[in-house]
C-alpha cells in the first residue's frame, strides 16, 4: 500500500510540474470594481494544450437521458450521469445567466484521489454552468454531483460567480473508492478582491456564517479521521489540513497571488513580501480591499504580469537574456552541481491555451450584462475580445475544428497568436512595443465602443430580445475576426521589419522605403551595453581584439 501511495504521489507531482503549476484566477467584488461589475479572470495554463472557445447550446432533455462524462484533461471516458431536464446556453466559462466558473488545481494530498469517481473538475465546471442560474446554485450542483457520482480529480480551487456575488470553493476527494468530497466555499466580500493560483488558500473559516460560508459537514471530522488535524474546531485550516504548503507552493503559486495584491493593495504587497520569499509563516489573507476601484482593463493588464518592477522581476537577470525576455523555459526547477534551483513562475506564461476576464453586471439584462473578454494563448500576447453570454455560435477563428494541438491552421486564432508570440519572445524588448501598439489599439477600441454597442442592444432588447441577442452575437463574431486579421498583419509586419536581426526604420507609422535600389534603411541594434559587459566577464580574453605583431 505504501508503494502504491508513493507511486501515485510521484505521478501527480509529475503531471503537476508538467503543467507548469497551471492556472491563475482573480476575483473582484461588485463594490470593488469601477463599474459595479463582478469580475473573474482565468488562464488555462498547460503545455501542449490546444485552445478554443467551447460552447454548449441550451437544450431540453427527455426523462431518463444519460450523459457521458470524459475527463477534461485526458479525454478518458469516466462514466454516465443523469442529464438535467433543462440545460442553459454556455459560451466558454460563462452561461446565459452570467454565471462564471474558473479553476486552479492545488493537488493536495495524493492519497485522497479517487480514480473510480466519475466527475472530474472540468466536467463539474461545464455541467454546473449548464444547470445553474446563480453562483450558490452552481456550488450546490457541483457538490451534489460529486456526492452522487464521486470526484475523479485531485484538489481543486474554483472561482464561482454571478452578477451579485463571487465565491472561492476548494474541494478534494476522500480516497480510492470513496464517493463524495470534503469542501469549503467562502464568499468574497463585495468590496474586496481575491486570487488563487494552484495553492489552497482557504485557511480558517467562520462555520457560523451560513450566508457567506458553506462547507461539507465532515470537512473537519474527516481531517481528524485521516490524522491531518487534531486541534479544536476554531483553529481548523482547510489549506493546512488538505494541502500543506511547501516552498514550491509558496514561490510558484502564492507569489502570483501576492503580485496581484501588490498591484491593487500596496500595503498588502509590502506586508507579505517576506512571506512569499520564504521568511515568514503568516499566510496572506483570502481577500483584501483594493486601494482604488478596479476595472476590467486593469484585470486584463494584471493577467499580463511577470513581476515587473518588484523584487521578483525576471526581466533583469541573466535568464532574461540580452532582450529582457520575461519568460523561462520549463521545467521550473533545475539542478547544478547537486543543488536544486528554480525559475520564477509569473502570472503570464507562455503555456496558456486560453484566457478570459469575465464581466458580470446586475444592472443590465443578462444577455447584455454578461461579457466574457476572451483570448487565445498567453494573456500578454493576445487580444481580449468581447464574447456576450448569449452568443449561441462560436466565432470562426475560435472554433475547435480549426486545427488542433499538432495541426497548424491559418484559420485558428490559437495558432495565429502563438505564431506571433514565438517571433517576439526571443527578441522581446526589441519587438514587444510593435505588438503592444496593435494590442492596445484593438482593446481600447472595444472598451470605448462598449457603451454604444450595449446602448443599442438595450433598445433592441426592450422591443425584441431575440434581435438584441443576434446583434450582440454578430458583434462578438466581428470583433474576434477583426482581432485575428489584425494579428496576421502584425506577424507579416514583424517578419519584414526584423528580418535577419536588423531593424528597418519607420517613417510616419510606415516602414521607410529606399529612395533608390533594393536596400531598405535600417538600424543594427546589436546587444545592450549591460549584456556585453556580462559577456566579457564570462569569456575573459577570448573575444578581445588583438594587434598582430
Amino acid at each position: 500500500m505504501k508503494m502504491k501511495r508513493l507511486l501515485l504521489a510521484v505521478l501527480l507531482l509529475t503531471a503537476y510540474m508538467a503543467n507548469g503549476w497551471a492556472c491563475t484566477n482573480f476575483i473582484v467584488g461588485k463594490k470593488a470594481s469601477a463599474d459595479g461589475s463582478v469580475i473573474v479572470s482565468y488562464s488555462a495554463d498547460s503545455y501542449g494544450m490546444f485552445g478554443y472557445l467551447c460552447h454548449f447550446p441550451a437544450a431540453q432533455h427527455a426523462p431518463g437521458i444519460m450523459r457521458d462524462i470524459y475527463d477534461w484533461d485526458s479525454g478518458k471516458y469516466l462514466g454516465k450521469i443523469k442529464e438535467a431536464k433543462q440545460t442553459y446556453n454556455v459560451i466558454g466559462n460563462m452561461n446565459e445567466f452570467q454565471v462564471t466558473i474558473g479553476e486552479t488545481t492545488f493537488g493536495g494530498r495524493p492519497e485522497l484521489v479517487d480514480s473510480t469517481g466519475i466527475m472530474d473538475y472540468g466536467s463539474l465546471i461545464y455541467v454546473a454552468l449548464q444547470r445553474s442560474r446563480t453562483a450558490k446554485e452552481a456550488i450546490k450542483v457541483m457538490t451534489d454531483l460529486v456526492k452522487e457520482y464521486g470526484y475523479y480529480s485531485s484538489g481543486e480551487s474554483f472561482s464561482i460567480a454571478d452578477p451579485n456575488e463571487a465565491w472561492i470553493m476548494e474541494m478534494i476527494g476522500k480516497g480510492p473508492g470513496v464517493k463524495g468530497a470534503v469542501w469549503v466555499a467562502v464568499r468574497i466580500p463585495d468590496d474586496c478582491i481575491a486570487a488563487h493560483a494552484n495553492q489552497s488558500r482557504i485557511h480558517k473559516f467562520d462555520m457560523n456564517d451560513k450566508e457567506n460560508c458553506l462547507y461539507s459537514p465532515d470537512v473537519i471530522s474527516f481531517a481528524r479521521e485521516k490524522g491531518y488535524f487534531s486541534g479544536v474546531n476554531k483553529d481548523f485550516s482547510f489549506a493546512d489540513a488538505y494541502c500543506p504548503l511547501d516552498f514550491s507552493g509558496l514561490r510558484f503559486c502564492e507569489a502570483r497571488v501576492w503580485s496581484f495584491y501588490n498591484m491593487f493593495s500596496k500595503s498588502t504587497g509590502q506586508s507579505y513580501l517576506s512571506y512569499i520569499q520564504g521568511d515568514s509563516k503568516e499566510p496572506m489573507p483570502l481577500y483584501v480591499k483594493p486601494d482604488n476601484k478596479v476595472s476590467v482593463r486593469d484585470i486584463q493588464h494584471a493577467m499580463r504580469d511577470h513581476y515587473e518592477g518588484t523584487a521578483l522581476d525576471i526581466t533583469k537577470d541573466m535568464g532574461a537574456g540580452c532582450f529582457q525576455m520575461p519568460y523561462r523555459l520549463s521545467p521550473l526547477t533545475f539542478n547544478v552541481d547537486g543543488q536544486e534551483y528554480f525559475n520564477e513562475r509569473p502570472i503570464s506564461t507562455q503555456q496558456s491555451a486560453f484566457v478570459f476576464v469575465s464581466q458580470m453586471r446586475s444592472t443590465l439584462p443578462d444577455a447584455i450584462g454578461g461579457v466574457l473578454w476572451f483570448g487565445l494563448d498567453d494573456a500578454n500576447m493576445t487580444v481580449f475580445t468581447p464574447v456576450y453570454c448569449n452568443t449561441d455560435k462560436v466565432p470562426y477563428p475560435y472554433q475547435q475544428e480549426n486545427g488542433d494541438c499538432v495541426t497548424f491552421s491559418w484559420d485558428s486564432a490559437f495558432w495565429i497568436y502563438n505564431w506571433v508570440a514565438d517571433m517576439i519572445r526571443p527578441r522581446y524588448n526589441l519587438m514587444v512595443e510593435d505588438m503592444r501598439t496593435v494590442q492596445n489599439t484593438l482593446e481600447d477600441t472595444y472598451a470605448q465602443s462598449q457603451e454604444g454597442i450595449e446602448s443599442a442592444a438595450l433598445k433592441l432588447y426592450q422591443q425584441n430580445p431575440a434581435k438584441a441577442k443576434e446583434y450582440l452575437t454578430n458583434y462578438t463574431h466581428m470583433t474576434a475576426q477583426t482581432a485575428v486579421d489584425s494579428w496576421k498583419k502584425l506577424g507579416e509586419f514583424l517578419i519584414v521589419r526584423y528580418n535577419d536581426g536588423a531593424v528597418k526604420r519607420m517613417q510616419n507609422g510606415q516602414l521607410q522605403r529606399p529612395e533608390t535600389g533594393n536596400t531598405a534603411p535600417l538600424d543594427r541594434p546589436g546587444y545592450s551595453k549591460e549584456f556585453l559587459q556580462e559577456l566579457v566577464k564570462a569569456t575573459g580574453e577570448r573575444y578581445k581584439m588583438k594587434e598582430l605583431k
